[in-house]
């Protein structure tokens, strides 16, 4: 296991490989070793050099540091990683969790909001996080600063877990370092970059996608028009969870994003009850067994590659619509974006588009 583990930290590590592209390398070559062994000749065939791998060693360092903080990873398609989180195509291949993992077999709720929210919305949020954990509910958020924190406040003895944006020993914003903590006793806290990361403003959206993964809907107490709460509650609903917002003043700009999610057919809820009435038909999620949700893909030929190829560009396209005008199945377009990707020759990009990368 622990051979395994440092393979799939290299794996997961290594320049070019994203969630997408780590879980088809697996369905493809069946083990992390293997698809380490395979990635010279991948890059090559794609038109590229070798990407620098992540090493052994780095890897044994990652994993040492992970244990002297008191962490643990979580494994997608293993053990205690969240089947509801793993239903996502850019799940993250590995977590790093440290707090009560026993939190993840039960169902939970994000609530997400300003950071610099009212006071009403605070103690709202507050609220409204423990009247969820008095029905059994546990409270997923981003250890922000504003509603974040008020969430999680309200739910630490009942259950919450905190979603970092850099590595489970930062702790940002720094005035939440005893928050943190708390929750490491009381609660858990996950994170998918390595230990010793700061956060950085492209690793919020990536957050943002786990707690809208991990959780049965998302309930967005306060946020401005393109905030990154509405790109959760965006993510939520693209990922077929329920997202609900709390309605408020027009004159309040802060409002205006729980506003227009309402308008866009997002749930309206005032209380508890009505977040637990919205989520009752997805509660089935949450023990629904490990399935083996990787891809299947095939075997290329030359002439196929290039026409798929070809259909790429500098404008990000759907994979679909690559796969409908070349006539290719599912698994060779997929395998062919592989090759082009472990190149640095492919870019991708949300809702599962993908273009060719700028030379």
């Amino acid at each position: 296991m622990t051979a395994d583990l440092i393979e799939r930290i290299r794996l997961i590590r290594s320049p070019t490989i994203g969630p997408i592209t780590y879980r088809q390398l697996i369905a493809r070559f069946g083990s992390a070793r293997a698809a380490l062994d395979a990635i010279p000749d991948l890059a090559r065939r794609g038109g590229g050099s070798s990407p620098r791998l992540f090493s052994a060693d780095q890897a044994e360092r990652e994993r040492a540091q992970v244990e002297k903080l008191g962490g643990r990873y979580l494994v997608l398609g293993q053990g205690l990683y969240p089947s509801i989180l793993a239903e996502l195509d850019d799940a993250p291949p590995l977590l790093i969790a440290k707090g009560g993992t026993g939190l993840l077999d039960r169902p939970t709720v994000a609530i997400v909001g300003a950071r610099n929210a009212s006071a009403a919305a605070c103690r709202f949020a507050r609220g409204l996080a423990h009247d969820l954990g008095r029905e059994g509910l546990v409270v997923a958020s981003g250890l922000a600063r504003g509603i974040d924190s008020a969430a999680h406040d309200g739910a630490l003895e009942s259950g919450t877990i905190g979603i970092v944006a850099g590595g489970i020993d930062i702790f940002y914003p720094p005035e939440n370092e005893a928050r943190q903590k708390a929750m490491f006793e009381r609660g858990l806290v996950l994170a998918e970059m390595p230990p010793g990361t700061e956060p950085r403003a492209r690793h919020f959206p990536y957050r943002n996608r786990i707690i809208a993964g991990i959780s049965l809907g998302t309930i967005v107490v306060e946020a401005a028009p393109r905030s990154g709460s509405l790109i959760t509650a965006r993510l939520a609903g693209e990922a077929g969870r329920d997202v609900m917002a709390i309605p408020g003043s027009p004159l309040d700009p802060r409002a205006r994003g729980c506003n227009q999610l309402i308008r866009d057919g997002a749930t309206l809820v005032q209380s508890a009850a009505d977040v637990v009435e919205a989520i009752q038909p997805m509660k089935p999620l949450v023990a629904s067994p490990t399935h083996d949700y990787r891809p299947q893909v095939e075997e290329l030929d030359g002439e196929a590659v290039e026409t798929i190829e070809s259909l790429l560009g500098p404008s990000p396209v759907p994979v679909d619509e690559i796969i409908r005008l070349s006539g290719a199945s599912s698994g060779s377009v997929q395998m062919a974006l592989l090759e082009l990707d472990l190149a640095g020759r492919l870019d991708r990009h949300a809702a599962g588009k993908v273009s060719l990368r700028s030379a």
